[in-house]
């Protein structure tokens, strides 16, 4: 991927008080990515996010679309778009009440769009937010958002609290109707199983610490899982694994680079799983040591 990336951090930090939230964080995310930024409650992800779009003062360098997001915002706003976890939708308006508000606010926001989204979905123009469910009221915010013409979208826990059937729907018209190869989203979300799929890269906090930053094509390269036989697991751990976990009812091992060759003939090789991954490097260390049940 050539040309200038859409976000550029180095030495990224952010205090609150006395509390360091981000903690020199260097990262980069080309256009044409789809980003997961994964962490536990506390881990920093919605302080990053809130920096990323100029509402937290910040330390280090930070350029989103070539852009300084505090003294830059109104432009930077122009180009990117962002739902917060907490976005609400007034409950007293129209969808199309709600597409007339938005031509008027913003300048690259087109309503001839956002009408051609919400056919994929079934709000109707003249629903008005407080009729619909919760399921259908994150798919027409994202019809209102995709419809700006927007290089970045950075998504806080987009599909929290719908059921399964609401966030697959998401994600298809997230994926359709507004991943074309050249813009990016950034999504934060503890549905790390279902996002695996659609995920180009991952970014992973662990106490405002970026613990991981990887294109997925590349995990296999430098993690390696295998199941074994409960008979050698004193040998496995002996070799200090990131994590010990059970897969498909058999134990197994997960490794940072390949374990030594002695103890790689003992199982046979899984793919390491993103949620393996988020559980061995986030989690505490000495819960990695336990023995699988």
């Amino acid at each position: 991927m050539t040309g200038e990336p859409l976000i550029q951090a180095r030495g990224l930090g952010l205090h609150y008080g006395k509390k360091r939230v981000l903690d020199g964080l260097d990262f980069e995310i080309p256009a044409g990515r789809i980003v997961g930024l994964l962490g536990h409650n506390g881990a920093g992800k919605t302080s990053l996010m809130r920096t990323l779009v100029g509402l937290s003062s910040h330390e280090g360098t930070l350029r989103v679309l070539g852009l300084d997001p505090q003294r830059q915002r109104t432009t930077l706003l122009q180009s990117l778009c962002y739902i917060p976890d907490v976005a609400i939708l007034p409950r007293w308006a129209r969808a199309s009440e709600l597409i007339t508000l938005m031509a008027g606010l913003h300048p690259r926001f087109s309503a001839e769009r956002a009408r051609q989204l919400l056919q994929r979905t079934s709000v109707g123009l003249n629903d008005k937010v407080k009729t619909l469910s919760r399921g259908m009221v994150v798919q027409l915010h994202l019809a209102l958002v995709a419809a700006i013409d927007a290089r970045l979208m950075i998504l806080d826990e987009p599909t929290l609290g719908l059921d399964v059937l609401s966030r697959k729907a998401f994600y298809e018209m997230l994926l359709d109707e507004w991943c074309d190869g050249e813009r990016s989203v950034l999504i934060s979300t503890h549905q790390v199983e279902e996002v695996e799929s659609l995920l180009s890269d991952v970014l992973m906090l662990s106490e405002g610490k970026l613990v991981l930053n990887i294109p997925l094509t590349e995990v296999d390269e430098r993690f390696v899982a295998f199941s074994h036989d409960p008979a050698v697991a004193e040998a496995v751990a002996a070799a200090h694994p990131l994590l010990r976990y059970r897969s498909q009812g058999q134990p197994a091992a997960l490794f940072q680079g390949e374990p030594p060759p002695e103890v790689a003939a003992l199982g046979q090789r899984l793919r390491p799983s993103l949620v393996d991954l988020f559980v061995a490097l986030t989690r505490a260390p000495e819960l990695n040591r336990a023995t699988p049940r």
